[in-house]
Order: structure tokens, then sequence, then C-alpha cells
């Protein structure tokens, strides 16, 4: 499961938006929106990879967001 709070603030914190994040990314805005609200579990490893570098995230945020096992 995706941590989406910490992905959405990453995002913000970064000055991007969500719209902006999947044109970067190449996909389009509508399908980033419904991979959110499918708590991000559909997001593929390219995408997810994509979004690392993209944020510039380290490997521990990384690990924080696409590898979190329970989200508040």
């Amino acid at each position: 499961m995706v941590n989406l709070n910490k992905l959405k603030g990453k995002i913000v914190e970064n000055g991007y938006s969500i719209e902006a994040i999947a044109v970067k990314i190449g996909i389009n805005k509508s399908t980033f929106y419904r991979k959110m609200n499918e708590n991000g579990d559909t997001f593929s490893i390219k995408e997810a990879n994509a979004i690392v570098e993209l944020l510039k995230l380290s490997s521990t945020d990384a690990a924080a967001i696409f590898f979190a096992t329970q989200v508040a």
C-alpha cells in the first residue's frame, strides 16, 4: 500500500501539482487520480521509479511512501 499522505506532501514540497507529476511521468492526469483513489496500489514499478526520480526522493523516503505497510 502506498502512503498517499507522504506522497502528496512530497509533491507539494517539491512545488508540483498532481497534474504536473502525471504529465512529467507520461500518464494522463485522470489515470494518475484513479491510481491515487485506489490507494496507489496500481502504480507500476516504472511509474513509481519515475516519481522517485522526479521528486528526487531518498531511498528512505521512497521506501516509506511506496512500501508502506500501514497508513495513518
